[in-house]
């Protein structure tokens, strides 16, 4: 039996402020259509206060922005960055193109083949996330991407000196200080001074997952990578102290951002909440963290490994932490999820950072039907077909009259007239 005891807001609520998001989002990409450079500069004027001679950074002020580091701040960066890379290039090496005789005379195969440009999405505005330029950045240039641009909105009234170093190590070819709607609906629609990309990644706040949402289909999107989601799945074998700080320790993203505990152990489902109150009193972002587990927390107790995987997958969380005496029962059963972290040794923290997996993750149940960003999400598979004469005159045969069924007549035509020129090809066996 699953049991609630803790619940955050209800779904009307949650739907209201989704609603007020939608039409926000929807008015800001309208304007920037409209009036283009005018727009941008409104806007981030209005919500960053900023508005610099030109958002795109020259090279002497990225030059600039590299040596206001620390040596060891670039070789952390440099270090978090070789581990994504390894294993972006590794997940690279998996895709296959395809050429295959699948019948006598007949070739069918495919490519994967790049995206020509993608706008990518740092979010920086109360924390400087230099890990989302490792994670959207780098993967697009391990896939091959020619041109990758990358925005991030000031951070305490100047660019991110960490953010842009990562950007400019990542790779990026044109770096932008802005943020936002703004930024979205400039990388996805153009302006006079930002060529429009073919397709924009990265994660954000509300406004900027809804902004990917409008957009999608006028430009290809990686995923929904909106506010950060956190499940923390434990048993007995782990303690309330370790399961709130790794519940809080994801909520300080922001204060719309789930933090949820699934357990078989109502005594461990107990101490964690008694702890995240004792961690509150200390924790230096416990505004925000407080505020999302005040809102959005949740603790469910269940009484069998099935009920919880269950549950999991009906809750489809961005990040799935798994602290039981079996974790891999639950990779082995478990559909929906973002990223799985398995045992009391890793953290989302590691995955989020430096461990090498992507963090850009699926959010708001998009883990039903998607996984996270990889570079096959900037690489399109295109298939392709080779026919010889003889082998046009038989499969010819086929579409015809399939295409008859359907009673489309120029596609029936379409086959007969290679069936009429190459029949005989086929009747004698010569080439």
């Amino acid at each position: 039996m699953v049991r609630f005891l803790k619940q955050g807001i209800s779904a009307a609520d949650d739907a209201a402020e989704q609603s007020k998001v939608r039409a926000t989002v929807e008015g800001i990409i309208a304007d920037v259509e409209k009036r283009g450079d005018a727009a941008v500069r409104e806007m981030s004027e209005k919500f960053d206060k900023w508005s610099p001679p030109s958002f795109r950074l020259t090279q002497a002020e990225i030059e600039a922005n590299v040596k206001a580091l620390s040596p060891r701040d670039v070789d952390d960066i440099k270090f978090a960055q070789t581990q994504i890379r390894n294993f972006a290039q590794i997940q690279r090496d998996s895709m296959k193109d395809v050429e295959v005789e699948t019948l006598p005379g007949i070739i069918l195969g495919h490519k994967n083949l790049p995206v020509n440009s993608v706008g990518c999405y740092v979010p920086g505005g109360k924390y400087p996330l230099v890990a989302s330029a490792h994670m959207t950045i780098l993967t697009a240039k391990v896939a091959g991407v020619p041109r990758v641009i990358a925005c991030a909105p000031p951070f305490q009234g100047k660019p991110s000196p960490a953010i842009v170093t990562a950007m400019h190590l990542a790779g990026a070819d044109e770096i932008y200080v802005l943020g936002g709607v703004q930024a979205i609906a400039a990388m996805a629609v153009g302006t006079e001074t930002i060529k429009a990309t073919d397709m924009v990644a990265g994660p954000g706040n509300a406004y900027v997952a809804e902004a990917k949402r409008q957009l999608a289909g006028r430009v290809g999107i990686d995923l929904f990578a909106g506010p950060t989601e956190t499940l923390v799945i434990a048993d007995d074998t782990v303690d309330g102290e370790i399961c709130a700080t790794d519940l809080l320790g994801q909520a300080e993203h922001g204060p719309n951002s789930p933090a949820i505990l699934l357990t078989n152990s109502e005594k461990l489902a107990h101490d964690t909440m008694a702890q995240i109150e004792i961690q509150l009193k200390t924790l230096p972002t416990a505004a925000v963290a407080g505020q999302a587990w005040r809102d959005y927390g949740q603790v469910i107790v269940c009484d069998t490994y099935e009920e919880m995987v269950i549950e999991a997958d009906r809750i489809a969380s961005e990040h799935v932490q798994v602290m039981t005496k079996d974790p891999d029962y639950f990779l082995k059963n478990m559909n929906n999820y973002g990223a799985l972290f398995l045992g009391p040794e890793t953290n989302v923290s590691y995955g989020d950072k430096v461990i090498g997996t992507n963090h850009t993750l699926p959010t708001r149940k998009a883990a039903r039907y998607t996984g996270g960003l990889w570079v096959g999400k900037f690489i399109k598979t295109c298939t392709y077909q080779k026919v010889k004469p003889e082998a046009s005159a038989m499969i010819g045969e086929y579409c015809s009259r399939l295409c008859a069924i359907e009673g489309f007549a120029g596609h029936q035509a379409q086959a007969d007239i290679r069936v009429k020129r190459y029949g005989h090809l086929k009747a004698d066996g010569h080439r």
